[in-house]
């Protein structure tokens, strides 16, 4: 049997449901192939369901904040309210039937299965062939990784999809891995009755991240009593009578009832047959050019490209990958402001590069750091304004290169933060702006010097702004 289209989407995770969807709404014929569940893992173990679970965790924390600042408040968590609502109203019981219809309606064909290259432009699963008469976009997104550790196949051990569809916790509770997931789900699980310890090889949780950013994250962390190890990775995982054992490289070991893998994810292309359609990949990662080419006819987006692994930027190169198709001769993908968050709490919002990124890159970096505490909103905030912000300025192209900001909204701060990487925008500008006041953004502008040299630094009077006549 054989099927032709103008385009087959190879993969319908979150960016390749986007593109076929969007080149569905132009008029062309589209086959969709997908072995998983449409919308990909963002909808159902990702992004929307690990928020669901921050909310909840956040109400409590919120609530227990109250007290001597409006009164006092006894809260009571619930963790089969929030499983519920993961289950019944985030996820639908990781049901993608909804997703199946939207694009079946929407004039696609929908293909279970896993697509493998026939050709350059037919793709098999099973044993029917599809032909695009236009081409291929490959979006087979990634799956968590389970590393390779002594003993660890002999372990009833969690990825992160397995605790995000737990309806009941353990007692206890070991993380490998403190980026961004683990922290998250570690204050989460916290935060309801679990003792959680977790484990990250890196010498900081959040590796990659600003190291004064990581350390407001782990004090806030430790202060809910999750007990923190770093610069120590897992060597063996054995059971236990009460869960898992793990052996770490300094010859320490924690247990806990149950064990959770959250060392990031994995792409695997060796099975799509790239070689068939004259497909480069490099470390797994199909080799793409700015608009999302891999090769004539065929493009590659999302994580299955290796450019950054976040929601955030498969759908960005989704818009790109389609206006190309279309003939819209979109702007080459640009990840130079790379926003990106952590949604603990205090939250984390980056963009651009680091100092340490900056410096190494050559670039003459000037940086100021600014405690939110002593920014005008954080120190009406008060309870729960732990946090930072950090700004990391070229002098000789007098802009912002990169920022960091801990603290209530960061992720929203660093939006902004990098809308003005992107456009190059002159400090000067950045300066002359007006900024609502009080406000969590307006603390990039208090930073910078927004505010005037007498009130920018009121609360704050050692720490002077970024910009200087």
């Amino acid at each position: 049997m054989t099927n032709r289209a103008d385009i087959i989407v190879l993969g319908l995770g979150t960016c390749g449901e986007d593109a076929a969807l969007r080149l569905l709404d132009q008029g062309l014929s589209v086959i969709g192939i997908e072995e998983r569940l449409v919308g990909g893992e963002c909808p159902y173990y990702a992004c929307l369901p690990t928020k669901s679970l921050v909310r909840s965790a956040n109400l409590v924390a919120e609530a227990r904040r109250a007290d001597g600042l409006v009164g006092s408040v006894t809260v009571d968590p619930d963790w089969s309210l929030v499983a519920g609502r993961l289950r019944d109203e985030i996820t639908g019981d990781w049901d993608d039937t909804g997703a199946v219809t939207r694009f079946e309606q929407r004039g696609g064909h929908f293909v279970r299965g896993r697509g493998t290259f026939a050709g350059p432009r037919s793709v098999t699963v099973g044993d029917d062939t599809y032909e695009a008469i236009r081409g291929i976009i490959i979006a087979t997104g990634s799956t968590p990784l389970v590393p390779q550790i002594a003993g660890l196949d002999a372990v009833d051990f969690w990825t992160t999809r397995d605790a995000l569809v737990a309806e009941e916790l353990p007692a206890s509770l070991v993380i490998l891995g403190g980026g961004p997931v683990g922290c998250e789900l570690a204050q989460v699980f916290t935060r309801f009755g679990v003792a959680v310890t977790i484990v990250e090889r890196a010498d900081q949780l959040l590796p990659g991240i600003e190291p004064e950013g990581a350390a407001v994250v782990t004090a806030a962390l430790m202060a809910e009593g999750v007990t923190v190890v770093t610069g120590s990775g897992a060597r063996q995982v054995t059971s236990s009578p009460g869960g898992a054992i793990v052996g770490l490289d300094d010859g320490r070991a924690v247990g806990a009832e149950r064990l959770l893998v959250a060392l990031g994810r994995t792409v695997d292309t060796s099975d799509l047959g790239l070689s068939e359609a004259h497909v480069r990949a490099d470390g797994g990662f199909v080799r793409v050019d700015g608009r999302l080419r891999a090769t004539n006819g065929i493009w590659a987006i999302g994580d299955v490209t290796g450019k950054g692994l976040l929601t955030q930027v498969a759908l960005y190169q989704s818009s790109i990958a389609v206006g190309d198709i279309l003939g819209s001769d979109p702007m080459p993908a640009d990840y130079s402001n790379m926003p990106r968050a952590v949604f603990t709490d205090p939250e984390v919002g980056v963009a651009g590069m680091t100092e340490a990124e900056a410096r190494s890159a050559g670039i003459d970096a000037e940086v100021v750091t600014k405690a939110m505490g002593a920014t005008f909103r954080g120190w009406l905030h008060r309870t729960g304004n732990d946090g930072m912000v950090k700004l990391v300025a070229s002098k000789s192209e007098d802009r912002l290169v990169g920022g960091t900001v801990v603290g209530p909204h960061a992720s929203d701060v660093a939006g902004f933060i990098g809308l003005a990487i992107r456009e190059h925008v002159p400090l000067e500008h950045l300066v002359d702006s007006i900024y609502v006041f009080p406000s969590f953004y307006g603390a990039v502008g208090e930073a910078i010097g927004a505010y005037g040299r007498g009130l920018g630094t009121a609360l704050d009077p050692d720490n002077p702004p970024l910009f200087t006549d």
